[in-house]
Formats: C-alpha cells, structure tokens, sequence
C-alpha cells in the first residue's frame, strides 16, 4: 500500500474519533428527556457511548469532579491531547 494512503487512513481515523469525542461533550450538556422519541433516544445514545471505550481508561485516571450539584469530567479533553500526540508520533513514522 501506499504510505499516502496509510497516511490519510491515520489522519481519517483521529479525525472521526475527536469528532466523535466533541459531539459526546456537546451532548452531555443537554438533559435526555427519557420519555423521547425512541429513535432519537437510540441515536444520542449510539454517539455518547461511541466514544467510550476511548474514555474509560482516562476517566479511571482522572474521575469527574463535583462542581456543586454537577460533575465536571476532564476525561475528553485529556484524551484529545493523548489523541493529538498519537496522531503525530504515528504520522512522523511514515
């Protein structure tokens, strides 16, 4: 294969998962109304929960902290550096 190729793979790849990191944070913002819409229920669901097995080892790490009555969850943006300086020792390879 062409390392052109491997290359825009590896940049697709980081790309898709920070996006998919930032629509979890947007999400979580917002409070999911259970009695919903079903569909859209399974699709917000589907998209938090994407990302997860990418910020579970960070978030054992480094746990949300209580802010008053809520709880603020570093996680993603550690896992957007680590991704940041994956990207880059991965692409400096090639």
């Amino acid at each position: 294969m062409s390392s052109i190729f491997i290359r825009d793979m590896i940049i697709a790849f980081f790309d898709i998962l920070l996006i998919l990191i930032i629509i979890r944070i947007i999400l979580s913002w917002f409070p999911i109304n259970p009695y919903g819409n079903p569909t859209l229920m399974n699709i917000i669901h589907f998209l938090k929960n994407l990302p997860e097995p990418f910020l579970a080892p960070f978030r054992s790490i480094i746990p949300p902290l209580r802010m008053g009555a809520g709880y603020l969850d570093l996680s993603p943006i550690i896992a957007i550096f680590v991704l940041r300086i994956i990207r880059n020792l991965l692409l400096s390879f090639l």
